[in-house]
């Protein structure tokens, strides 16, 4: 395989590194290491929702459906993802939740891809980052 080219599976790879395909936290070896972006493959049971919403967000993010019913809940809004590319885009500062009403496929893209930046999934640990090492300088939870 060439050192700039990288062919993956993003059900297979997301397994990896808790959904994320590439963003700062992945080696800087690795052609999936960006700076500037991160992207995210998430598989949602039926039923799953955020523990707690996100405050004090520093990047914007894309979400779009791929399959499923995906709810986000944005302040004073709440937006239904229900057919295949419905997609939302909410940018920084902007407080959000979310829930899968049916088990959901959703591919998320946020940037920038801010190294220190760690979000805490609901049993503690931090999504996204694959050097735990790492000291958080913001904790929102995912």
């Amino acid at each position: 395989m060439s050192d700039s080219v990288y062919v993956g599976n993003a059900g297979r790879d997301a397994a990896l590194d808790r959904g994320w395909l590439l963003g700062h936290f992945k080696d800087a070896s690795d052609l999936r290491h960006s700076e500037a972006v991160e992207i995210k493959w998430g598989i949602h049971p039926q039923g799953a929702e955020r523990a707690q919403w996100v405050t004090g967000e520093e990047r914007t993010a894309l979400l779009v459906l791929i399959s499923g019913r995906f709810r986000v809940e944005l302040p004073g809004r709440s937006v239904l993802l229900a057919q295949q590319g419905d997609y939302v885009v909410w940018g920084r500062s902007v407080d959000h939740s979310w829930s899968a009403e049916e088990e959901s496929v959703v591919l998320t893209v946020r940037w920038p891809s801010v190294p220190g930046y760690t979000v805490i999934d609901e049993d503690g640990s931090a999504a996204g980052q694959s050097h735990p090492f790492r000291t958080a300088t913001n904790t929102v939870t995912s």
